[in-house]
């Protein structure tokens, strides 16, 4: 099967940042109140239903799956970069990081007691978004849960050439309203149970939305 060129560009985007992003993104422990608090209560949630780990998609360098973990919640870490996923196991050996897509999720059919999508859904075309909460939903198991945060705007579509310190990328980014991206979770087959927007605040142009939802039982 041809790779989608997306896939591709964000693929060596990433690889080629890697480092970089490693020293300059923020550590959890770094993160504003509201984000840490809605992390812990995400964490929470999965925890007490115990129904299986939860997959960290778009995991990076793997700090945010290190925090779940010691929030107490089971987790491992998926990335599209294999650079990304080479240092997310070099940083953190005794958890477990692989590459993959979120289009084509090699994890069974209703394992996940939850997915977080920090920050990692952006980079797809709005048209392809419904395969990608496909594969949350088909993953997901029944009672399982979803967070899914990120920046959003009104269909405008973002082009750099450099990021990281100036190094070269040639993803696009693409920030959908809120609601549309609630409209396609529930056409997915998941209940969004809460929304939030984070206004623009220290430095940062574009609100912050964060989603959780559920699969059905």
């Amino acid at each position: 099967m041809t790779e989608a060129p997306y896939l591709a560009a964000v693929r060596k985007s990433y690889d080629t940042v890697a480092d970089a992003y490693t020293e300059l993104v923020k550590r959890p422990a770094d993160l504003d109140p509201l984000s840490r608090a809605l992390l812990a209560a995400f964490a929470e949630t999965v925890r007490s239903a115990g129904l299986g780990p939860v997959a960290d998609l778009g995991c990076g360098p793997g700090l945010v799956t290190a925090h779940l973990t010691e929030l107490g919640v089971p987790a491992f870490g998926v990335d599209l970069s294999p650079r990304m996923v080479e240092l997310a196991q070099r940083a953190h050996p005794t958890l477990t990081f692989s590459v993959g897509s979120l289009t084509a999720l090699d994890i069974g059919d209703g394992t996940l007691g939850g997915i977080l999508a920090y920050y990692s859904t952006h980079h797809t075309p709005p048209e392809l978004l419904p395969r990608v909460y496909a594969e949350f939903h088909r993953t997901l198991a029944p009672g399982g849960h979803l967070m899914l945060a990120g920046h959003v705007g009104d269909g405008d579509r973002l082009r750099p050439t450099q990021a990281y310190g100036g190094h070269p990328v040639s993803y696009e980014s693409h920030l959908v309203p809120m609601d549309h991206l609630a409209e396609l979770l529930g056409c997915s087959g998941l209940v969004v149970t809460a929304r939030m927007v984070q206004e623009p605040a220290h430095g940062v142009k574009r609100h912050i939305a964060t989603l959780l939802a559920h699969k059905p039982v």
